[in-house]
């Protein structure tokens, strides 16, 4: 595998909320992983849970011998939300309420499994684009229920609310996805702060035209700055190295 990262600030906020993780070398006892976390609550909140999470997802797979990856994503997403939930309830007064999204990827002999919780997304691109993960956000509920039009939810007020997230209770209810990927499959993770400034046939054009993956990121968050940027701005792209 080979893969880059980016995140920024963006255009209209002060703090970047967002983490990321990308590792395309064996940690524990799986080949590679990739996460982008977006973390919400007050000023500082937002940036502790995402961090938080990923800190501990990751030190959880990296000393677990658990190989099989949806049950070791399974049991790092239940001992991550456990170490955010206890740190909110140990601060109250700064971290009351904080939570994040969190969106993972492994990729073992071909296979992709996937881990989502929020609305940050995985897409995977080729000649076409394809969300593999589901938002859980009161706006897809709307949309999947067949009580608003798609194209009509990109604009939505009640947009940002999302209906699951990581950290905001004693338990967490992740999606997991399992997909076969072939030769010219790239994969993206990405905060909303990306996915709602550029419309997907967009993302599929800049992820496509190259296969420097580094150019690829700083891209994408280029053109959500352009559009905008009114969020914090994270990616992570990854692609199959057929040079190994």
């Amino acid at each position: 595998m080979k893969s880059f990262g980016i995140t920024d600030v963006g255009k209209k906020r002060s703090m970047n909320q967002d983490s990321i993780f990308y590792t395309d070398e064996p940690i524990g006892a799986i080949s590679n992983l990739y996460i982008v976390a977006d973390g919400m609550g007050g000023h500082k909140a937002g940036d502790v849970a995402s961090r938080t999470a990923i800190e501990a997802a990751v030190e959880y797979i990296s000393e677990s011998e658990i190989s099989n990856p949806v049950s070791l994503l399974k049991r790092a997403i239940i001992y991550a939300n456990d170490k955010v939930y206890k740190l909110a309830l140990s601060n109250p007064e700064d971290y009351a309420g904080m939570g994040t999204t969190f969106v993972a990827a492994v990729i073992d002999d071909g296979i992709m499994y996937v881990a989502n919780i929020g609305d940050s997304r995985l897409y995977i691109v080729n000649n076409e684009i394809r969300q593999v993960t589901l938002d859980h956000s009161l706006v897809e509920e709307l949309i999947r229920n067949g009580q608003l039009d798609r194209n009509k939810g990109r604009n939505h007020p009640e947009k940002n609310i999302i209906t699951r997230a990581l950290g905001i209770g004693d338990d967490v209810v992740p999606d997991f996805f399992e997909v076969e990927l072939s030769a010219d499959d790239k994969i993206l993770l990405c905060s909303d702060g990306l996915s709602n400034m550029i419309e997907d046939d967009e993302i599929r054009d800049i992820v496509s035209e190259s296969d420097d993956l580094k150019t690829v990121g700083e891209k994408l968050v280029e053109r959500a700055n352009y559009y905008g940027g009114k969020d914090n701005i994270s990616a992570v792209v990854a692609a199959i190295d057929w040079e190994e």
